[in-house]
């Protein structure tokens, strides 16, 4: 199909067919571009987002297509360093910074190729060679105008702080990026003695988990509000924490600060120390007295500009000790451990020491464990922004719901925006900061070039290193200033797409004019104009995993509304994560991440499509072969239904035209199907409008089990017969089908499409929407009552071991009317008669549930159960029953309903339904004529015989008097010219 699609331009035919209808507005988030194929993680978000389009399509609607990759940034850095080797920013730099751009581009150029062809192969229509790449020297200025006019209202700053750190990156890392980074490990627990300096033989004892930390200790803090007492070797601890202890001179937290003491590297740091009052001290772990290092926690360093600490920072932007810290430096925080640990118990002020499991954040890029450092970052503050944002979120429709107060959440509840990284492969941050103390913030290239001093004539990308090299005027003072050498947080180049690729205040229409810096010769998209974005922004919908609610999503509303002061999106469809079939996580190291290639061979992209369209967006997707298995026998069915049509339509000559789709039925199980089709139509278009494809493909199941199960069963016989307006009725139901399942899925559909509808739309992508009437909801939940009784006689056969096969007397019919459809409910359960009336044929058993009885009753327990087992109750109103003159609640006792002697009872939804099974000679013979009629039908497949060939059938002597009875009837059932009797086997041949 891809080949058809390509060769006849579907694609293209689609969007010049839509062209001028009303627009659906649609932006792409962007997959980063440092993988060499397609994940199906990845393809379930493409899925859902080419689903939506192409319902959208075929709506009439008008859309863009574009396609995006984020194209910088540390993912593709880290990729980068691993393939030359390298495993630290000095090996970046002694390696080139212009050599590690373009190797990082070229990581860029291949995996972009790849994840395109994945995702056509998946089926998704995009605009491909039009994609927009966060790299694009445009895309970067539009982050820079946006940051300029951050500036300019004053929300940015350069914050000194402590923040989460990656030592192997060698960067800091921002808030939004902690959440989910978090593992489970085992850290080192080290209980450390204090001495305090004016209370000889006394100690503070304190507890923590990150032993590189404790040279930077300055201060105890203590709870003022808590009680603290003595052990009697000295040791001042929490009473809270050792409640079974007896400790000596009690006293509030308030009297312990103030006191001095001897730090645990006195030798190597020389700081004074004291303790100091937290109300946040926990009660719940360690001992009530926290280490507290300014330089190695938040927490710590707030504390420390309350009270006046000095900030102790022990390692560098690699985790290493500063040279300064004497036997320790050089050693990474982890390899430190150990030896500190050594150090103390030397000094004999280490009390213990184990492992303690936490949770602890990990760097999400490289998964090295985070540190606290000390740093000058870059932040942009929220306080102004926090409720507009709040306001903004308020107007978006959230699917699920749930999502949506996730973000309200998040936004509450988020810090300052911390976008500056310590890296090479970037968004350059256009700040220029002059010793006379002003900052200058670019805004544009054009800027650039107007303010620069020098370096214009070798700047070919607006990035590292080549941007570095371009000092500009200070608009203040007019000394040359260089920018910083921080690149930015890449969500800043995700959130601004729907500004730079739309043309946000771009004054003319440019031509590539998205195709610049780093993007250059990578697509052809254009810069459009602003009248333009006016007529595609906000976006009507936008989808992605649920994760992104603090990072793509968060990042779009906050540029949003900064620039524009509301959402840049009206709806957004989230979805959970996925996992593998049995509920893990999936991991390259654990063997069990599937390819998206490898599932294409397997299963097939359109089970995939299927898997991915039925997964409810707010669960886990348990993804694998198992569950495609499944898939497979769904879709089956629909392409026997679709093979069933075919066939008899070419034995009877039935050629339907597009013309006359429409169907005119006269039997009522016609107008029947019909009405079931249109109701389709009608709930699948409420699915896709509610965004929630599950629905679509619940609906789905339910009317392919009505359209196989019920009509093309019921109808057989008129298919033998060439009966037109069956084959009309069909035609039409299937045609109609195909066009609500294209958008989930396109390459079935569009083969099928092309075999059913000879004279119509040459795809069915170009067929459009189903218009259709509004369906009878009368008759069709008269045929759903029809089935509900069918399905309770099969379950009630199915408990009696009777087949359904062998034909019995009498249906007994009880809480439904069956008026016009008595023969059908015979017909389907095999049954000669069906009675609609009370079930008398019910046998009520009652247990006593013994975990309730046993202590009401006591020895009276016995007596109960006797009566109960020999069926001596009385049933009274509300579910009580009187037993052996107890009256007992519903709660008390085990309720079973079942046929009695020679019945099979089943009942549900107010409808119960009992068969006769007593078996006369008459029923044994007609049974024994069924089940040869089957054994001749399955034959007749396994020996490859068409439809209408016919047979000479012989059956063996022993069933003479089967002949005699049911001969004809046999010969017409497997369309036997001739039927003998001979022999001791049963036989057939060709005619």
């Amino acid at each position: 199909m891809l080949a058809r699609w390509e060769a006849e331009g579907t694609f293209a035919k689609l969007r010049e067919q839509n062209r001028g209808g009303p627009t659906f507005s649609f932006v792409d988030g962007p997959v980063t571009a440092n993988r060499f194929s397609l994940g199906v993680h990845t393809a379930w978000g493409r899925t859902l987002k080419d689903v939506f389009q192409r319902y959208k399509a075929l709506r009439g609607f008008d859309q863009r297509y574009q396609n995006g990759f984020d194209s910088q940034g540390l993912w593709i850095e880290v990729g980068v360093e691993r393939e030359l080797g390298l495993n630290s920013k000095r090996e970046i730099e002694d390696f080139g910074l212009e050599e590690f751009a373009r190797r990082c581009r070229e990581v860029v150029v291949r995996s972009s190729e790849a994840l395109t062809r994945g995702s056509i192969r998946l089926g998704q229509w995009m605009d491909w060679g039009n994609d927009y790449l966060t790299f694009s020297d445009t895309n970067i200025e539009y982050v820079w105008r946006m940051l300029k006019s951050v500036h300019e209202r004053d929300w940015l700053y350069l914050g000194h702080r402590s923040t989460e750190w990656c030592p192997r990156c060698g960067t800091s890392i921002s808030q939004h990026e902690l959440i989910g980074s978090y593992v489970d490990r085992a850290d080192p627990s080290l209980y450390v003695r204090l001495p305090l300096l004016e209370r000889p033989g006394e100690y503070l004892v304190v507890w923590t988990t990150t032993p590189w930390t404790l040279p930077a200790n300055v201060a105890a803090a203590v709870n003022p509000e808590a009680e603290y007492g003595r052990r009697q070797n000295g040791e001042w601890v929490a009473a809270a924490r050792y409640p079974d202890e007896d400790l000596e001179d009690r006293r509030p937290g308030a009297d312990l600060v103030g006191w001095m003491y001897r730090g645990p590297f006195d030798d190597i740091t020389h700081v004074d120390h004291r303790v100091i009052p937290w109300d946040d001290v926990s009660m719940d772990e360690g001992t009530g007295i926290v280490h507290i290092a300014p330089g190695c926690g938040t927490e710590d360093f707030e504390l420390a500009q309350v009270h006046g600490l000095e900030v102790v920072q022990p390692v560098d932007e690699s985790g290493r000790f500063y040279d300064s810290f004497g036997w320790l430096h050089g050693l990474s925080t982890t390899e430190a451990a150990e030896q500190i640990i050594g150090n103390l118990e030397e000094k004999g002020v280490l009390v213990e020491a184990g492992l303690h499991e936490h949770r602890y954040p990990e760097c999400w890029r490289c998964h090295t464990p985070l540190i606290f450092r000390i740093a000058d970052d870059w932040f942009i503050s929220v306080r102004v922004l926090r409720q507009q944002m709040l306001d903004a979120n308020a107007t978006v429709e959230w699917t699920p719901e749930y999502m949506g107060k996730r973000m309200d959440d998040w936004l509450r509840n988020m810090g300052d925006w911390n976008i500056s990284r310590r890296r090479y492969y970037g968004l350059p941050l256009p700040f220029y900061p002059c010793s006379c103390g002003h900052l200058n913030v670019i805004g544009s290239r054009a800027e650039l070039e107007e303010r620069a001093v020098s370096g214009l004539d070798q700047l070919e990308e607006l990035r590292r290193p080549w941007i570095d090299r371009v000092p500009v005027r200070c608009a203040e003072c007019g000394e040359a200033v260089e920018r910083i050498r921080e690149v930015g947080d890449v969500w800043l180049d995700a959130g601004i797409v729907p500004f730079s690729t739309l043309g946000w205040q771009s004054p003319t229409w440019i031509e590539e004019g998205y195709a610049t810096g780093a993007a250059r010769g990578l697509t052809k998209a254009d810069l459009p104009d602003h009248a333009y974005w006016e007529k595609w922004f906000p976006a009507d919908w936008v989808s992605e995993m649920r994760e992104q609610i603090r990072l793509w999503f968060y990042s779009q509303l906050f540029m949003s509304v900064v620039l524009t002061g509301g959402a840049p999106f009206r709806r957004v469809l989230g979805y959970e994560k996925m996992l593998d079939e049995t509920g893990r996580e999936m991991h390259a190291s654990w063997g069990n991440t599937i390819p998206a290639e490898e599932a294409f061979e397997r299963m097939g992209a359109d089970v995939m499509r299927w898997q991915f369209a039925a997964q409810p967006p707010d669960r886990n997707l348990l993804f694998g072969y198992g569950p495609a298995e499944e898939v497979k026998r769904k879709l089956l069915t629909f392409w026997h239904s679709v093979k069933f049509f075919v066939d008899y339509a070419n034995v009877a000559g039935f050629r339907p035209s597009w013309e006359t789709l429409q169907p005119g039925p006269v039997e009522p199980l016609d107008r029947w199907l019909v009405e079931r089709t249109h109701a389709f139509v009608a709930d699948a278009s409420g699915g896709y409008e509610r965004w929630l494809s599950p629905d679509v493909m619940r609906d789905f199941e339910a009317y392919l089990d009505d359209l196989s199960n019920w009509y093309i069963r019921r109808s057989r016989r008129r298919f033998w017969d060439g009966d037109e307006a069956s084959l009309q009725t069909l035609w039409y139901a299937l045609v109609q089908a195909l066009r609500v399942l294209a958008p989930i899925l396109p390459f079935v559909t569009d083969h099928l499409w092309r075999t059913l509808v000879l004279d119509g739309p040459e795809s069915v992508h170009l067929a459009g929407w189903p218009e259709v009437a509004e369906p009878d909801r009368g008759l069709l939940n008269e045929i759903a009552s029809v089935r509900r009784v069918v399905e309770l006689g099969r379950q009630a056969r199915s408990t009696s071991g009777i087949k359904l096969r062998q034909p019995l007397r009498r249906l007994v019919v009880e809480g439904t009317s069956l008026d016009g459809h008595v023969e059908e409910v015979a017909d389907e359960l095999r049954v000669k008669d069906v009675e609609l009336g009370t079930v008398e044929a019910v046998e009520l058993r009652l247990k006593p549930n013994l975990p309730k009885l046993g202590p009401k009753l006591g020895k009276e327990l016995g007596a109960v159960r006797e009566a109960l087992a020999a069926g001596e109750f009385e049933e009274l109103p509300d579910g009580r029953f009187r037993v052996a003159g107890h009256e007992l609640g519903p709660d008390e006792v085990l309720v079973e309903r079942g046929g009695k002697e020679g019945w099979a009872v089943a009942s549900g939804d107010g409808v119960t339904v009992a068969l006769d099974l007593d078996l006369d000679d008459e029923l044994v013979l007609e049974g024994e004529a069924y089940e040869v009629i089957h054994t001749v039908n399955s034959l007749r497949k396994e020996r490859g015989l068409e439809l209408t060939d016919r047979i000479v059938l012989t059956v063996p002597e022993s069933h003479q008097q089967l002949a005699d009875r049911h001969g004809d009837w046999i010969a017409r059932e497997v369309l036997a010219t001739e039927l003998r009797v001979a022999g001791e086997e049963l036989a057939l041949e060709k005619s």
